[in-house]
């Protein structure tokens, strides 16, 4: 029977996970960043599944030839997830495998829905391949601001909320991103216009989010954000990590425009939820 551990419960997952995987599943295990996690035992699991605090994907980990945690996936996911994830304003289920066995399993299990594919892209920056010279200028009224506590705790912008709703997606609370975290912003006429920060950690390295408000796109504004926020982590020996979808081009191209270096790549699954799933909220 597929259990949810309690957060306390979560180190027991460790040796499934795959150490060259995503490092955002190895940051919710070791109770870095906050999420989900439900397995096949609770005393001693061999298969699970994590579920991004940040509702960005659910994240396959262990023995993928795991027939009993595998037969009652479907059932569970209807059951338990499909209610719970309507209830935050989710309209899929994206399954990702912790390693590239487990897209064979994702395949079987879920053939008879309407299975959706892409592709991932992860890359890290060395600072020797940290292009220090393309940082790009920004326009008149533009100001880089690094996120603190202050600027957290800040009314007076005009989209005050738009920060920190971005830092609640991934951390328990703003104490915990200034404790673990780096990020920036870029502010205009008071209104916080692009954000760029640490979403996950793992020891010294910092899995990367970036936004720009659409009003403002197009202007370099991300490239600026990041490049700023690289140059942090490199000057404070962290290693900034980039996880994007190889369809996203223009975080692709803020990425290999910095100096990042794709790491490896992996594939992602998804399927809509039905109007025969349990819709009851």
């Amino acid at each position: 029977m597929i259990t949810e551990l309690d957060r306390g419960e979560f180190k027991k997952c460790r040796h499934l996970l795959n150490p060259q995987g995503q490092m955002e599943a190895a940051a919710v295990v070791e109770g870095v960043n906050p999420g989900r996690i439900f397995v096949d035992d609770r005393m001693s699991p061999t298969s699970g599944i994590i579920w991004l605090g940040n509702n960005d994907g659910f994240l396959f980990i262990g023995d993928e030839q795991n027939e009993l945690f595998n037969q009652e996936l479907n059932s569970f996911i209807d059951s338990v997830i499909v209610p719970e994830a309507q209830r935050v304003g989710l309209d899929c289920f994206e399954a990702i495998g912790n390693h590239d066995k487990w897209y064979g399993t994702i395949e079987r299990v879920f053939a008879h829905r309407d299975l959706g594919r892409w592709n991932q892209r992860v890359y890290r920056l060395k600072s020797s391949d940290f292009d220090n010279n393309n940082e790009p200028e920004l326009k008149e009224g533009y100001e880089v601001v690094k996120i603190d506590a202050d600027l957290l705790g800040n009314k007076t912008a005009i989209n005050a909320n738009f920060l920190r709703l971005k830092i609640d997606e991934f951390w328990s609370s703003p104490e915990d991103f200034i404790n673990k975290g780096i990020g920036y912003c870029i502010v205009h006429q008071r209104e916080v216009v692009s954000v760029c920060f640490s979403g996950f950690v793992l020891g010294n390295i910092h899995c990367i989010d970036i936004e720009t408000v659409k009003e403002h796109q197009k202007k370099k504004l991300g490239q600026k954000i990041a490049h700023c926020l690289v140059k942090d982590c490199l000057n404070h020996d962290q290693v900034p990590y980039w996880d994007c979808m190889e369809v996203n081009k223009p975080s692709v191209a803020v990425a290999e425009r910095l100096g990042f270096q794709v790491t490896y790549r992996y594939v992602g699954y998804d399927f809509a939820f039905t109007r025969t799933d349990n819709i009851s909220i």
